[in-house]
């Protein structure tokens, strides 16, 4: 992340999470806003990536955010996230567990970790205190006697969908922390999904239903959508930072030449 994030207190209750400023460090006490970055980097990022850029943009949402909790095989964890790359999220949560901490598989998430927002928690408990504190209801799949059809959910609500290990699940914790449980409707022999494909099929039917309900999935404000493309276009190579800071260093010249 490159872009200055906001304190915890800055979020706003029943919001979505949007977790920048509008404002890069250069270091030495200097900042641009993303107007700034994105005149810096513009000359050198082509038009076609650019382009690019502002379509995933117009797509983004915070409004529902995936949590994996309970690592098992980082290979699943990394196809999830490139689901969610895929389907328009912007925040993934992961909860380490077992004292096994993630690290990406780029094989499997085709570079998808590079444009999300990953935010590694050490406890489930912190995770959700600080997810509810920006606004999110917490629902954890689990199949259960009080557990609600994701076809019965609306998804234009602040949500964290929280997704479990391989073979334990949910822990009970998340359980007994969460706000509600879901499930997915299963119509075959066999009672669950692999869990990379339980998250793509929850995050497509949050899609789905947000498009249904809101006209769109993407819900990012103009000012938040020109902050997550000049946090874009400083991830997009190694040289975007040193770029930018070079623009600060020619504007900071221009403007002691003129006085």
């Amino acid at each position: 992340m490159k872009m200055e994030r906001r304190h915890e207190s800055a979020h706003q209750i029943g919001g979505r999470g949007f977790p920048y400023l509008d404002k890069f460090s250069c270091g030495e006490g200097a900042f641009l806003n993303s107007g700034e970055v994105l005149e810096a980097v513009d000359p050198y990022i082509m038009d076609v990536r650019k382009e690019k850029f502002r379509k995933v943009v117009k797509n983004r949402s915070y409004g529902v955010c995936l949590v994996v909790e309970g690592l098992g095989d980082f290979g699943n964890v990394s196809a999830a996230f490139r689901s969610a790359d895929a389907l328009g999220f912007q925040s993934v949560h992961v909860v380490s567990c077992d004292s096994k901490r993630y690290r990406d598989n780029r094989h499997v998430s085709m570079g998808a970790e590079k444009w999300l927002d990953i935010e590694i928690w050490n406890s489930t408990v912190e995770c959700f205190e600080v997810l509810t504190s920006r606004g999110y209801r917490i629902a954890t799949t689990h199949l259960g006697t009080d557990s609600v059809s994701i076809y019965d959910m609306d998804w234009s609500c602040p949500t964290a969908i929280v997704v479990g290990n391989e073979n334990r699940g949910i822990s009970d914790e998340a359980l007994a922390l969460s706000d509600l449980h879901c499930s997915i409707p299963m119509k075959g022999m066999v009672d669950s999904f692999n869990v990379s494909v339980a998250a793509g099929l929850l995050m497509h039917h949050a899609v789905c239903d947000r498009t249904s309900r809101l006209g769109s999935h993407g819900d990012l404000t103009f000012e938040e959508s020109q902050i997550l493309l000049a946090e874009f276009s400083l991830r997009h190579s190694k040289s975007s930072i040193s770029i930018a800071r070079e623009y600060v260093k020619r504007k900071a010249s221009l403007l002691t030449s003129k006085i």
